[in-house]
């Protein structure tokens, strides 16, 4: 990468200093930070990595003037650490030009002054008495150019003074660039880094604690990252589909521990649809409102509900609120006696219903994948979510399925392609299994794992908890290492979006 150095704003002031006695420092805008190295090579890559550091908060190219034993010079870094050395020209360049009373006294003959020179007709000596213009540093502008061009002939040898030629003009002095002022545009005085919070996990969160202010180690920092990606919002309704065509696949868990993440930390409006073409077990798993309505209910009073004349809190009436992680859920058709399947067109209703409601969606679904509703589903579908559990039968569904939608090609392909893949490591039996057991069934998972990597965007492992097995699911009964884990499962599919 190559830029021009005249385009580079000097502030902040970067000086990058070596010193002889195998010191050196960075000044970042009159702010000084040693450099400690083991030799002069180290103490210089060091710097440059300040530096780029420095670039990469600024999100341009900065200037750096380097102090060394062998010399000054000017570098100009970029932010992905790319070094760029500034040459003379284009330091002469922008060089600010001198004042009028030090370019007066300034003096002759040397090197930068030397006269241009003067071509004659070969086998004659110059016989001019014009005086020659003078090399400048600077650029010089037309106005400058025209005025140090003399406008006549010198006097012949010989000739009177009443000669009715014009006398020689003066030469005029070259004129000065004005001195170009910076837009305010190419300033900014933001160049602090943020500060980052200390420690507050483990040992290093102990002693912060104890009032010893302690960096976070990488895991804290990963783990701040993936909350930063599951807290943002962004703009219109996003619906994830959890798909897999084989029965205790860990679906429904997958829905509600989705569901719950991404409502506590973004705090947007969450919904969990159970799009089960004829019963789902959604509704079994979570909380249970003050009513029975299903996805029936509000399909049938959708009018009403997207009248413009309908409030927000209406939807309570058909959905029900997990109290403790704060998203609600549309359960499927739960009539024993019924044998009602919910077609495209009802899915379609549905989803025009709760878009308007809520901002993120995740669907439950059921094993059909070449049911009606199941594949409008798709339609609707920003991102697809596949579980598995560590069992073959289970994992060569999930292949089919996703293989079934790459086959269908456009945006079913596309989904596939960018699906996130979670390999829960829950079995009913591990409560008794031995250490011998465990392991293996960890190995399966991460076999499992690694089979699904190269045909999808993500593949995030859960390890076995027994919450999640029986009975309704809540996120703060897991154990911590499994909510740490369904974090980056969230963040992976928040990715997506």
């Amino acid at each position: 990468m190559t830029t021009n150095p005249a385009d580079v704003s000097d502030f902040p002031q970067i000086r990058a200093i070596v010193r002889a006695n195998g010191t050196g420092e960075v000044v970042i805008a009159g702010n000084s930070r040693p450099i400690i190295a083991a030799d002069e090579t180290a103490l210089r890559r060091e710097s440059m990595t300040v530096i780029a550091a420095q670039a990469n908060v600024l999100n341009r190219p900065v200037r750096v003037y380097t102090e060394g034993p062998e010399g000054d010079g000017e570098l100009i870094v970029h932010p992905d650490g790319n070094i760029q050395e500034v040459a003379t020209e284009a330091k002469n360049r922008r060089r600010r030009p001198e004042s009028p009373a030090s370019s007066t006294t300034k003096p002759r003959g040397t090197e930068n002054d030397a006269p241009a020179p003067i071509f004659t007709p070969a086998g004659s000596a110059p016989t001019s008495t014009e005086r020659p213009v003078e090399r400048q540093d600077h650029t010089m502008t037309p106005s400058t150019l025209i005025s140090s061009v003399p406008t006549s002939r010198a006097v012949p040898q010989g000739a009177t003074g009443t000669s009715s030629a014009p006398a020689p003009a003066p030469v005029a002095e070259p004129v000065e660039d004005a001195p170009m002022r910076r837009s305010l545009k190419d300033t900014s005085f933001l160049v602090s880094e943020p500060v980052m919070e200390p420690a507050t996990r483990g040992w290093r969160g102990a002693m912060t604690r104890l009032g010893f202010r302690m960096a976070p180690s990488a895991e804290e920092l990963a783990e701040r990252d993936d909350i930063r990606v599951v807290s943002q919002h962004w703009p219109g309704p996003r619906l994830i589909a959890v798909v897999n065509r084989k029965g205790g696949a860990n679906k429904t868990p997958t829905v509600v521990m989705l569901s719950a993440i991404l409502a506590r930390y973004s705090g947007a409006s969450t919904c969990a649809w159970d799009n089960n073409e004829s019963q789902g077990t959604l509704g079994w798993r979570t909380e249970k409102g003050a009513h029975d309505r299903s996805v029936l209910d509000l399909i049938d009073s959708s009018q009403q509900l997207l009248s413009p004349e309908t409030n927000a809190a209406e939807i309570a009436k058909f959905v029900h609120h997990q109290t403790v992680d704060k998203f609600d859920v549309l359960r499927s058709d739960e009539d024993e006696e019924g044998d009602h399947e919910v077609t495209a067109e009802e899915v379609d209703i549905a989803h025009q219903v709760l878009t308007r409601y809520y901002r993120l969606i995740v669907m439950d679904s059921g094993n059909t994948a070449r049911a009606a509703n199941w594949r409008r589903m798709i339609h609707h579908t920003n991102q697809l979510v596949v579980p598995v559990t560590a069992v073959e039968d289970r994992a060569e569904a999930a292949r089919l399925t996703l293989q079934t939608l790459i086959s269908r090609g456009g945006h079913d392909a596309e989904l596939a392609r960018n699906a996130v893949v979670i390999v829960s490591e829950s079995t009913d039996a591990k409560r008794s299994m031995s250490g011998d057991a465990l392991k293996r069934a960890k190995q399966e998972a991460r076999r499992i794992a690694d089979g699904f990597e190269p045909y999808v965007r993500s593949v995030v492992r859960i390890p076995y908890d027994p919450a999640l097995v029986n009975g309704p699911i809540r996120y703060e009964a897991l154990r911590p290492e499994t909510q740490r884990a369904w974090l980056a499962a969230a963040a992976a599919v928040a990715t997506g979006f």
